[in-house]
């Protein structure tokens, strides 16, 4: 056995390794970016822009003939480029699982099935090899996320540029994910599918509605944390009664976001999300009486039903932002981490389906920080937030000319160098092609 240990050692050592850049270092250096388009993030864009920031904080927003150049360390030329702010994705496991196939590299399930105790964002794992493939597409910020069980657990809002995950964390925990039961589902029979109501709802329902009238009882309770006597599983609940956490329910149909809302009343709930909202648009009105925003359902993607438009879901955004109901992008539940890097191009097909072009990119910024509850400090390019943004060659939101030439995490100056790029490089080279960076 020990032999074989260190044959295991001596090939580790002499394999070479593609590995995680290493954290960018804080910012000791003032940065001016000048020229250019800047996206805010707030529905406004400024031409021939001046961004500042030091100490990891923006502290000037406006034109270039308004800024003192000599106030800054480091100028940037960004004539002729795009700026925006780092883009958020929500609801990913990114982090969470490396390599599908492999069950040592998932950690985004735990054992029960109302769990609300458990916390996404210790199991994320700084040191992932997707992370920088995300990175080097905008995409600077995420909501880590557990998966399933009736309760999945808590969920976490990182930066991708972290030592460690409590290095990289923003908040720790920004809300608690249910499942809400599916009230219907699809049923064969002698090659002809129809749609069935699911037998067990109302059972399932039962027991969520037991649950939380459990933890709303503990909370009203004990009105202060205890350490003496503690349940951690309703002392994790707390927040959504008190409005400091978010109840995020996944939900898609009809009925089960309505039944979600009229939930959020029963239960004095302060903050729902609704996560998946396929027919959301359908009661916009009730989302947006009731305070309710969308974590939207990806918009590549076929129609749930026969009787739907083809490229309903392509319009889907445009439908929500008619009805005035505060919503976020969010990536294929399928291969989530994978799938993140895209993320910035299903906005573009959500602006070519009718969003603005300054819509699709508040659905990427300002919308999922006001969401996840930290919009005071990232989101939108503005003084006094984190320096956390990006500067593209072409637009962000086109995969023709998307190309990131610099990006900042809290002022800090990032690799944009991935396993991608350095696989491009090393059999672009092999086979004698022109690379194309």
């Amino acid at each position: 056995m020990r032999f074989i240990l260190l044959l295991i050692l001596a090939g580790l050592m002499t394999t070479p390794s593609l590995s995680q850049q290493t954290p960018a270092p804080v910012q000791t250096r003032s940065i001016l970016i000048l020229g250019g388009t800047a996206h805010l993030g707030t529905g406004d864009a400024i031409d021939d822009a001046a961004i500042g920031f030091r100490n990891g904080k923006i502290d000037f927003v406006g034109r270039m003939f308004q800024v003192d150049k000599s106030m800054y360390d480091d100028i940037i030329d960004a004539t002729g480029q795009q700026i925006y702010p780092g883009f958020i994705v929500a609801n990913t496991t990114l982090g969470l699982q490396e390599i599908g196939a492999v069950r040592a590299t998932q950690d985004q399930y735990e054992v029960g099935t109302f769990r609300p105790n458990v916390r996404a964002i210790i199991a994320f794992n700084t040191d992932s090899e997707i992370t920088p493939t995300v990175r080097s597409n905008g995409v600077l910020m995420g909501q880590i996320t557990p998966r399933n069980g009736v309760i999945s657990g808590a969920s976490g809002v990182v930066q991708f540029d972290g030592w460690n995950w409590e290095d990289a964390s923003i908040k720790m925990v920004d809300g608690i994910h249910l499942n809400w039961p599916s009230t219907h589902h699809k049923h064969s029979l002698d090659g002809k599918i129809d749609i069935r109501k699911r037998k067990t709802y109302d059972q399932q329902k039962h027991e969520i509605d037991r649950y939380f009238a459990e933890a709303r009882a503990y909370a009203q309770a004990h009105p202060e944390p205890s350490t003496s006597v503690m349940d951690v599983r309703h002392e994790a609940m707390r927040g959504i009664f008190d409005g400091s956490l978010a109840l995020y329910c996944h939900a898609s149909d009809v009925r089960a976001i309505t039944e979600a809302v009229h939930f959020k009343r029963e239960m004095g709930i302060k903050r729902l999300v609704i996560v998946g909202g396929y027919d959301a648009y359908l009661v916009g009105d009730i989302l947006r009486e009731n305070n309710v925003g969308v974590i939207l359902t990806s918009v590549h993607r076929l129609p749930r039903f026969k009787e739907d438009d083809i490229d309903l879901p392509y319009r889907l955004p445009k439908l929500l932002s008619d009805e005035g109901v505060l919503f976020a992008l969010q990536v294929d539940a399928r291969m989530t981490e994978m799938n993140t890097r895209n993320l910035p191009f299903y906005a573009g097909t959500a602006r070519k389906y009718g969003l603005t072009e300054e819509q699709a990119v508040m659905a990427l910024t300002r919308n999922p920080a006001r969401i996840l509850g930290i919009d005071d400090v990232c989101g939108t390019i503005e003084r006094g937030k984190d320096a956390t943004l990006f500067i593209s060659e072409g637009d962000a939101l086109d995969i023709r000319t998307n190309y990131l030439t610099h990006a900042f995490i809290q002022g800090r100056t990032i690799d944009l160098d991935n396993r991608q790029r350095e696989l491009y490089r090393k059999f672009q080279t092999k086979y004698g092609a022109e690379l194309l960076d």
